[in-house]
């Protein structure tokens, strides 16, 4: 590895997240180290990535094993975010592996993408990676939804109806509203976007046709997995786990 080409890389990143490091500070956001955290462990995370790879990308057996450590590491953070407990974690974990699933038998069954390890490590990880944000962004609308609502949903409860019945109208608008990025994404790429797909592709050596096709398919694999693990995820998630939803709706009232 050469140091030296190193260098202009190391300092971009320091003056970038000083930058937004600042920003935060200057403007009292909470936790304005965050951004330093993230970017140390995201690069330890790069290291150590480029390494494994290089040992496992085309052994189908340690592939099979990073896409698994991927998605525990996926399912962790997304329970985490969500302060689950062991059960509701593994609803979780059901409802995000049902997203990739799919995607994996359509895609490599229909021959769209070749059916080989590096081919399903990319895919695996980019889906798997856009499956865990949209089941963060469902599980967190969908409470605060609810706590803004609470007036609504009480007042169907009260009239006799179930949970999931007085809750249904908001896990839609969660599903809707999580989608939103990868859609605005979607639709977007080639004019706003250029998305990382399409460049690794063409770093890679493919044509400009050929990264465009893998692009396309990534974009439909996101799409696909991230509605139904969001469409599950609202069906498995209870989301009135909380015994003091009706204190956080009162405050959330109160709050001027």
């Amino acid at each position: 590895m050469d140091l030296a080409a190193w260098l202009p890389t190391v300092v971009a990143v320091v003056v970038l997240a000083a930058i937004a490091t600042a920003g935060l500070t200057g403007l009292s956001v909470p936790q304005p180290a965050a951004v330093v955290l993230a970017l140390g462990r995201a690069a330890l995370q790069l290291a150590a990535l480029s390494l494994v790879l290089a040992g496992i990308i085309s052994d189908p057996l340690w592939v099979g094993v990073g896409l698994a450590v991927m998605f525990a590491a996926a399912v962790f953070t997304a329970a985490r975010r969500a302060r689950a407990g062991l059960q509701e974690s593994w609803r979780i974990a059901v409802a995000m592996v049902f997203g990739p699933l799919v995607v994996f038998v359509v895609v490599f069954a229909s021959g769209a993408i070749e059916f080989s390890p590096r081919y399903v490590l990319a895919i695996g990880g980019i889906v798997i990676g856009n499956t865990m944000t949209i089941a963060i962004l469902t599980q967190r609308i969908m409470l605060t939804s609810v706590v803004d609502h609470w007036g609504e949903v009480e007042g169907w409860l009260a009239l006799g109806a179930t949970t999931r019945q007085s809750t249904a109208w908001l896990r839609r608008m969660a599903i809707q509203t999580a989608m939103l990025p990868s859609v605005d994404q979607t639709r977007t790429t080639g004019i706003v976007v250029l998305p990382g797909a399409f460049v690794g592709a063409i770093f890679a050596g493919a044509s400009p046709f050929e990264a465009g096709r893998f692009q396309l398919v990534v974009l439909a694999s996101i799409l696909a997995a991230g509605v139904i693990t969001a469409s599950v995820l609202t069906r498995l998630v209870n989301p009135m786990p909380r015994a003091d939803l009706p204190q956080l709706a009162t405050a959330r009232r109160l709050d001027p």
